[in-house]
């Protein structure tokens, strides 16, 4: 594609993958890579031994643009997988979860594309001053942890948009081609996916994870953690609705301890939803099948440039 994004990133397709902690799968990052798209690790609170495992993992089975997030806040040694990234010559580097500032000159000095996660344009505006190269712009429809703020993702992007030069990356609430049109748009240059990629054949996740996506409807997702200042949007299960029903009388360790990253895991991994969480976004009313990832990318731009020649011909012809 003749499209900025994709030439600055060195990918086919502007679709990039959400980073999705502890959970990320090596194998699902390079095939969305190997699609055309930019794959993604994240490394969650993994100890390094994995995060190393699973970066020489993903550079083993692409040879594509890939990327790793790292949540800069919530990694005891964040520092030391910036090292990792730049030592492995791991191309993209995705930034969430704290200032990124202090390691965007790092990145920078070693050839690195820097993305930046952001909900609020504020946020935007600081991380194209501190010279990233890629905003991310994640409303309140994605999975998993959230943004106190609440925003929306088609009333934050354009704004996002209005305010910052560097190009933007729509997230939340986005799984097929008409997500990405309407992302470009409202100004985006791509889009950024996360549960649509669990609900695909490459994703090693639990097949229970998948089925609970596919039948999922429009009031399948719920906010936990109000109370503790820590949005996050769950699957509805068993597990989830425990939390919910006992989040008002729990105490900050107790809350913390049952939304821990080894609850997610058995529930994204081991598809127990009696003793663990998924999590999911808005958009998995949306999802009724599990396609390849490479079929997936291919639909989604075949039906965004159809619904986007569709549109114009409806105003203006």
């Amino acid at each position: 594609m003749n499209q900025p994004l994709c030439h600055l990133l060195g990918i086919k397709y502007p679709i990039i993958q959400g980073g999705m902690g502890n959970v990320s799968d090596p194998s699902l990052a390079a095939a969305v890579s190997n699609a055309g798209g930019l794959g993604t690790i994240g490394i969650g609170t993994l100890p390094m031994e994995s995060v190393k495992k699973n970066i020489r993992t993903m550079l083993e089975l692409t040879d594509q643009a890939c990327c790793v997030n790292i949540p800069i806040s919530v990694h005891p040694q964040a520092k030391e997988a910036a090292e990792e990234v730049a030592k492995n010559g791991v191309p993209v580097v995705s930034l969430s979860a704290g200032n990124p500032a202090p390691y965007i000159p790092y990145f920078r000095e070693h050839g690195i594309k820097v993305i930046c996660v952001t909900a609020t344009v504020n946020q935007a505006k600081k991380a194209e001053a501190a010279g990233c190269d890629v905003i991310v712009c994640e409303g309140y429809e994605a999975a998993g942890i959230n943004a106190p703020n609440e925003s929306t993702t088609m009333a934050l992007v354009p704004q996002v948009v209005d305010a910052v030069s560097v190009p933007v990356i729509a997230a939340g609430g986005i799984a097929d081609g008409r997500g990405l049109a309407a992302a470009i748009a409202l100004g985006a240059s791509g889009v950024q996916l996360g549960t649509r990629l669990v609900a695909t054949k490459e994703a090693h996740f639990h097949e229970n994870y998948k089925k609970a996506i596919v039948s999922a409807d429009d009031e399948a997702t719920v906010i936990i953690g109000r109370k503790f200042q820590q949005r996050r949007r769950l699957l509805r299960n068993d597990y989830a609705a425990q939390i919910l029903q006992d989040e008002q009388v729990l105490d900050k360790n107790a809350y913390f301890e049952k939304t821990s990253e080894r609850h997610h895991e058995i529930g994204a991994l081991k598809g127990d939803f009696q003793n663990g969480f998924i999590n999911a976004g808005q958009i998995a009313g949306l999802i009724k099948d599990v396609p390849s990832v490479a079929d997936l990318f291919e639909t989604m731009m075949a039906e965004a440039r159809e619904v986007l020649t569709e549109a114009y011909h409806k105003l203006f012809s």
